[in-house]
């Protein structure tokens, strides 16, 4: 790409303020000339607006604020030409001192500084977009009340026109020297096509601010009519403005992350931290240097107005940072659990794992010689030459033996856990069928199930006879601590939760004394000989195994709840299952 090419807007903008030049020096003073300057003034200027707006359109996050700040204060901008085109092109009358449109060509300015506080060329910025207007809202409450504070006294109070064009202009000059600041800073801060943005717009409103105040001068000095020369650098500068709002089109500028030591990240609330504490400074400067007393009052009021108002403000954007710090915070503690529940399952598979080769080894090592010492055990047993106390001790070593064996059959079963043949498996009937076969065991004492099934519950993808055993293992120990408590409640539900079907085990029992060590292999709470630890350890890989989640810890009130959590099966594994 040439060139000329790559810089075509720049071109066309520097070739129409030549054109504009040559007019300017060749046309006669008059209504041509007039029509000429003020009509193209008016056109450029809306192409400006409606070129940013259309920037704004097209992209988004702050960039488009951004665009958006920019083309409302062109818009603004147009209007105030549009008034004086009216006046000087159609109506053919110059233009009134004081003039209320005043108002718009001041006003025009703030939507600019407050869109290069919004930081479009940084992330990590203020994610709240409600902060970043009410800060653009103070600003423009502030330069409000510097308008009225230092304009409206000469202008509407104590009708002055010398005090008048020297308030409005020095007031103006400040502010248009703000915007050339902060687009300075925001250019010192970017990088890449961001700073050419800043760059082309901080030069074409610096030619702005110098040219303002050589037409002050000129007009002071009667020397200034419509479309003199003293108009060709506004043409420029609104030139300028639209090559750049074009140009940024194809640099599509992007944000960076913003750096430790970024010393001017937060232009706005800066600026409008500034504005408040200038109030009592001016309300001071009012008090003790204004002798008028007409303006003194008319001042005083208005600093307590701005006051009120901004302060208002404030405390609805403190109240609303601290509820997106108390957002923040909150999201921070989820995530910080999520972590920790992650890795606490990330351990316990770990765990076992490791557990279940070493326990598998061990198990059929020790099985040959048990069966061996039960063989010859038995053998004995059957002897008729034994004597009492003989056969006594034998058949201690058949008991014991037998719940050696047991004890190997369940190391065995949790060492050998594997994925069996997973078909549609209805949760709520082998929760139904797990309690009933347990309550039988426990009929006429003083402990009662209660279970409540919403029958909107779907089917999962499981293994229904594995998924039963997890069920009467949770229920076996409910049943347990009931009993030792003398009786009490056991309570299952299972509803829908999302895509997760969540079952819950609540009971009235004492509780657990460690339930972050529920699911660790051989920790039990039961006597000796009633317990190995390895059930919940089970039940815990019986959910992994189903992409589940279980939990475990004691209510507030009493008693322990156990929540699994399992995911819905998907439409393809339903429609699967239902094929032959």
């Amino acid at each position: 790409m040439s060139w000329l090419t790559r810089h075509r807007w720049f071109v066309l903008a520097a070739g129409i303020t030549l054109a504009f030049a040559v007019v300017s020096f060749t046309v006669p003073r008059g209504p041509a000339l007039t029509a000429i300057s003020d009509i193209g003034y008016f056109l450029l200027t809306l192409i400006v607006g409606i070129t940013m707006l259309s920037n704004a359109w097209s992209t988004r996050g702050a960039t488009r604020h951004f665009w958006a700040l920019m083309g409302s204060g062109c818009i603004l901008w147009a209007c105030d030409i549009s008034a004086w085109t009216y006046r000087e092109v159609i109506r053919h009358m110059s233009v009134p001192h004081p003039w209320f449109m005043d108002i718009f060509l001041f006003i025009k300015l703030v939507p600019m500084i407050a869109a290069i506080g919004l930081r479009p060329h940084r992330t990590g910025g203020d994610p709240k977009c409600r902060l970043g207007t009410l800060d653009f809202l103070l600003l423009l409450i502030w330069w409000m009340f510097l308008y009225a504070f230092v304009v409206f006294p000469s202008q509407y109070v104590t009708l002055n026109i010398d005090n008048y064009r020297r308030n409005f202009d020095s007031l103006y000059m400040v502010e248009t020297g703000v915007l050339v600041l902060v687009l300075g800073i925001g250019a010192r801060d970017a990088k890449g096509t961001w700073r050419a943005v800043y760059l082309n717009l901080m030069a074409a409103s610096a030619l702005y601010a110098l040219d303002s105040q050589g037409l002050t001068l000129a007009f002071a000095k009667g020397q200034y009519y419509t479309g003199s020369f003293y108009d060709v650098p506004l043409i420029g500068t609104v030139s300028w403005m639209a090559a750049t709002a074009l140009s940024a089109r194809n640099w599509a500028p992007e944000a960076a992350l913003a750096s430790r030591d970024d010393k001017w990240g937060a232009i706005a609330p800066r600026l409008a931290m500034l504005a408040i504490l200038s109030l009592p400074a001016l309300g001071l400067w009012t008090f003790r240097w204004d002798n008028s007393p007409t303006t003194r009052a008319f001042r005083l009021f208005t600093v307590l107005a701005a006051m009120l108002v901004m302060g208002i403000f404030v405390f609805v954007r403190q109240y609303l940072q601290d509820q997106a710090l108390i957002r923040l915070l909150e999201g921070s503690r989820r995530s910080f659990e999520k972590e920790e529940r992650l890795q606490t399952h990330l351990v316990q598979r770990e765990k076992l794992a490791s557990l279940g080769q070493l326990v598998a080894g061990a198990a059929h090592e020790i099985n040959q010689p048990l069966t061996a010492i039960m063989g010859y055990a038995e053998s004995l047993w059957t002897s008729q030459r034994l004597t009492e106390q003989q056969d006594a001790l034998v058949r201690k070593i058949v008991s014991h033996s037998q719940r050696t064996r047991d004890l190997i059959s369940s190391l065995l079963s949790f060492a050998q856990q594997s994925s069996g043949e997973k078909s549609m498996v209805d949760l709520g009937m082998l929760l139904q069928r797990s309690v009933q076969m347990r309550e039988v065991h426990w009929h006429g004492q003083k402990i009662h199930t209660e279970t409540l099934i919403d029958p909107n519950v779907p089917k999962i993808w499981g293994d229904g006879h594995r998924l039963f055993q997890a069920f009467v293992q949770i229920v076996e120990n409910a049943l347990d601590a009931l009993e030792e408590a003398g009786g009490g409640l056991l309570d299952v539900s299972a509803c829908l939760q999302g895509e997760e079907v969540v079952v819950q085990f609540s009971d009235s029992g004492p509780g657990i004394k460690e339930p972050h060590r529920v699911f660790d292999p051989f920790y039990t709470t039961k006597p000796i000989g009633k317990g190995t630890g390895l059930g919940l350890s089970a039940v815990y890989g019986v959910v992994q195994d189903h992409h589940g989640q279980i939990t475990c810890h004691n209510k507030p009130e009493g008693g322990a709840l156990f929540v699994l959590r399992l995911p819905v099966a998907s439409s393809s594994k339903a429609l699967a299952a239902t094929q032959p």
